[in-house]
């Protein structure tokens, strides 16, 4: 076997890699978008991340995007319709649930877009889940619920949903549906498709950002804010979406989607690290199941999809 061509236990082994990093990255972003708050009002963080990203990935990789120029031309409304319903919608509604909506019904309704991207990529590309998979599945969900009500079930009684639980809920079907077309992305690199998927949020994060500009809403960053939203662009906006990217061409949207159960996890021990909250037993015990979740999945689930 040629040196350059990795077995399929080396592949799924990398992609785990690649995929435990997204995971690290975006669980940070919960503690930077925690600093970030009274900082920098939500649009303005939008439009200044995904332009900043855009602007950076141009400059990294023109080539490959003027090499790349005709196909994504091609397929210019599949393009546009994933970054906007993958990073602007998604973002968008997220940061609106969050000023409507209780922590445990956020941390909840975030947590439920694996199974909508497993739903999706059923119905969509025939892919079957298993018996395995869905309890690795069950159990990384279970996770992100044991630390969203931190370990008292009874938080789960009476919940009703409102605006924000809604908004939430769809911001996770827009996600599952950007992540489900990454399957059949233009196939061009995985630089130019990125750059062209964060034009496309920052070009239609515009007219969102001129609203809160019109309403008298808008705050530009403070130093504060610059340093959270360095971290931002950089981790959980540049090379999480990458890593992503790449995770999904290597293991498929249902296999990745169980890495995205970690971050609510891994966020909250950040919180605790970085932010110095209390470290409660439902820590451990969200991130024991989260991780078992997804290794039952990976080591024991079977096919590839």
């Amino acid at each position: 076997m040629p040196d350059d061509v990795q077995t399929p236990v080396q592949v799924q082994r990398k992609a785990w890699v690649i995929l435990l990093l997204t995971a690290l990255f975006w669980g940070g972003n919960v503690v930077a978008s925690r600093l970030a708050v009274g900082e920098v009002s939500p649009m303005a963080m939008v439009t200044i991340r995904w332009g900043s990203v855009a602007l950076v990935m141009l400059a990294v990789c023109w080539r490959d995007c003027v090499r790349d120029w005709p196909v994504l031309r091609a397929h210019w409304l599949r393009v546009t319709l994933m970054g906007f319903f993958g990073f602007t919608v998604y973002q968008v509604l997220y940061f609106g649930a969050a000023h409507a909506t209780s922590g445990v019904h956020l941390a909840i309704l975030q947590g439920v877009a694996p199974a909508f991207i497993f739903a999706g990529a059923r119905i969509f590309y025939g892919t079957p889940i298993g018996l395995v998979r869905g309890i690795g599945l069950a159990l990384t969900m279970l996770a992100v619920a044991v630390v969203a009500t931190r370990g008292e079930p009874q938080h789960l009684i009476g919940m009703e949903l409102n605006i924000g639980d809604v908004a939430m809920l769809v911001a996770s079907v827009s996600y599952a549906a950007y992540t489900v077309a990454l399957r059949k992305r233009p196939n061009v690199s995985a630089l130019a498709f990125f750059t062209a998927l964060a034009t496309v949020a920052a070009l239609t994060s515009l007219p969102l950002l001129a609203g809160e500009m019109i309403l008298g809403q808008v705050q530009w960053p403070t130093p504060k804010g610059w340093l959270s939203m360095a971290y931002i662009i950089i981790f959980p906006s540049l090379l999480a979406q990458l890593f992503f990217i790449r995770g999904v061409a290597m293991i498929g949207p249902g296999r990745a989607s169980l890495f995205y159960n970690l971050v609510p996890v891994l966020g909250a021990i950040m919180a605790v690290t970085l932010l110095g909250e209390p470290f409660a037993p439902y820590h451990a015990a969200g991130l024991a199941l989260a991780l078992g979740g997804v290794l039952i999945a990976e080591v024991f689930g079977g096919r590839r999809f």
